[in-house]
């Protein structure tokens, strides 16, 4: 951040916020049009030193790193009719912010306008030119060659679900073993595995090439299914053998476990209390694991094809091609099999959800 706004922020009347996720919105007017207003929003994100991940025709947003290299605070700032709305979100699990985001909020207000004061009417025309050329592509060359296509493997999905159906059951397993020594932590757990989950994931959808991501979803779903599924027969079986009990079924073991319901602490919740924890499990760990899917899935479709290919690609779609042009344009480089150039549309399709994971609060 430049020095005179760093003089500024210290000038700053905040307001507090308390909330589950505290938040902050001011709005002002301009007189920016608006093919000029998000450049200079992203030119104000840069002298503040934010992290730009989201721009379209007229919205910007950014993310605020704070200590430790961790992002703070989400500011977002949209155009409506010559007004400006800027929006500062936490990021962090505060149900106070300090007042941070009405500081956040307040200092992109005043180097905004501090900006918009560098533009005199050429220089926002020579901009909005810019911005075209820019939108356009206009300053793209077209290459004479591109990275030819890596040797290609075949999707099979058969290994992701054979390898996925292995790693839910050692999970399983190895809950339950943690489970029954009473060393199970519930939430930490759930974390571990989805991440664990998530890295299969990760190395299985690499092997087989499969990124149908639909059915990897599925995939999911099923594997953390099985996952408690299979903790609670692995526990059930470690009881038995270790205890020496008379022998019963597997559901009478479940119907005497709802029956002891959950404790924590002192404080037995009952039945209610245990199937509550089992849908918490099921959704927390879900939840975790499909972040880890599609982060995972995005990194692969995005290295399996050169970037000057998915460039060159996008480059004839904003140029109003359609999609077999693209292809015959894709073969003319040496592009020629459907499934190269699939995997270049999936890769265009990856930076987009790149950039909808960064924006994620």
């Amino acid at each position: 951040m430049i020095e005179e706004l760093k003089k500024y922020e210290s000038t700053i009347k905040k307001k507090h916020s308390f909330n589950w996720t505290p938040k902050f919105e001011e709005e002002f007017r301009t007189d920016l049009n608006k093919k000029v207003f998000v450049p200079i929003v992203i030119m104000t994100f840069e002298k503040l030193g934010w992290d730009l991940v989201f721009q379209d025709e007229i919205l910007a947003e950014a993310k605020r790193k704070g200590k430790w290299d961790r992002w703070t605070e989400k500011i977002s700032v949209v155009y409506e009719y010559g007004k400006v709305k800027v929006k500062s979100v936490s990021l962090g699990n505060e149900m106070w912010d300090n007042g941070r985001n009405s500081k956040r909020v307040r200092l992109f207000k005043y180097a905004f306008q501090q900006t918009e004061k560098e533009f005199d009417k050429d220089a926002l025309a020579e901009l909005e030119k810019e911005v075209e050329r820019t939108n356009n592509w206009d300053d793209y060359e077209i290459p004479e060659s591109l990275p030819q296509p890596k040797e290609r493997k075949e999707p099979k999905l058969w290994i992701p679900i054979l390898g996925g159906l292995i790693t839910a059951i050692i999970l399983g397993f190895t809950i339950a073993l943690l489970s029954v020594k009473g060393i199970y932590i519930i939430g930490v757990f759930e974390v571990g595995v989805a991440f664990a989950i998530g890295f299969a994931l990760k190395f299985l959808i690499k092997v087989s090439n499969y990124t149908n991501y639909d059915i990897l979803n599925y995939m999911l779903i099923g594997m953390v299914i099985i996952v408690y599924v299979s903790n609670q027969y692995f526990q059930y079986q470690i009881v038995l053998n270790e205890n020496n009990y008379k022998p019963i079924g597997f559901f009478e073991f479940m119907k005497l476990r709802l029956e002891a319901g959950l404790t924590i602490k002192a404080l037995n919740t009952g039945w209610i209390g245990l199937v509550i924890s089992w849908i918490f499990q099921l959704g927390f760990t879900y939840l975790i694991g499909m972040l880890r899917l599609a982060s995972n899935l995005t990194a692969y479709q995005l290295e399996r094809v050169p970037m000057e290919v998915v460039n060159f690609a996008f480059y004839h779609f904003v140029k109003e091609k359609t999609e077999n042009q693209v292809r015959s344009e894709l073969s003319k480089m040496g592009w020629t099999e459907e499934q190269d150039q699939n995997e270049v549309f999936e890769s265009i399709g990856a930076v987009q959800g790149a950039t909808e994971l960064n924006r994620m609060e």
